[in-house]
């Protein structure tokens, strides 16, 4: 299972509402490349309500504990709402299928996924922005994780973590 994550040079994983103003060109290329291998994208209620996410091209695994409030979500064929854990929903779709999933969440469907090493291979982009909101704590948020690669193209920082194992 693959996750991908934008995040400022504060840790912050939204500004101005949205992760997407976080997201420079070369992040946005790499994340529709990450999605192209995937069968599955799995987000959190959240995201469904602060990014766009109307139309996808695969199958859409949101979770939320609040259907009713996903109105974009209705006119994405591919969408579906779950009310599970993060760890049930990555269960039942194990079970349903041997997809590629893509996990494009926030850090609230993150770290469970994170902390239970669910995630093969993590992809973050850090961008130079500081100052925006729903901050993670970089120092703990990757625990049990080793950092693979990275590089720096243009402004912003690519890394690749694998759980140590």
């Amino acid at each position: 299972m693959l996750a991908n994550l934008v995040i400022g040079a504060d840790g912050s994983t939204t500004f101005a509402g949205s992760s997407k103003s976080l997201s420079s060109k070369a992040d946005r290329d790499r994340f529709h490349k990450l999605r192209e291998s995937a069968q599955v994208i799995l987000i959190g209620g959240n995201t469904a309500r602060s990014e766009p996410y109307a139309k996808t091209p695969t199958r859409l695994i949101v979770i939320s504990r609040s259907p009713s409030k996903l109105e974009s979500l209705r006119e994405n064929p591919k969408a579906e709402v779950w009310s599970c854990s993060p760890i049930q929903a990555l269960e039942r779709i194990k079970v349903e299928t041997e997809a590629n999933i893509l996990v494009e969440g926030g850090p609230a469907l993150l770290k469970p996924l994170l902390e239970q090493k669910c995630i093969d291979d993590l992809f973050l982009t850090k961008s130079v922005i500081s100052g925006g909101e729903n901050r993670i704590d970089l120092a703990n948020f990757f625990d049990g994780y080793k950092l693979i690669e990275s590089e720096i193209i243009g402004a912003d920082e690519f890394s690749h973590f694998k759980p140590e194992r």
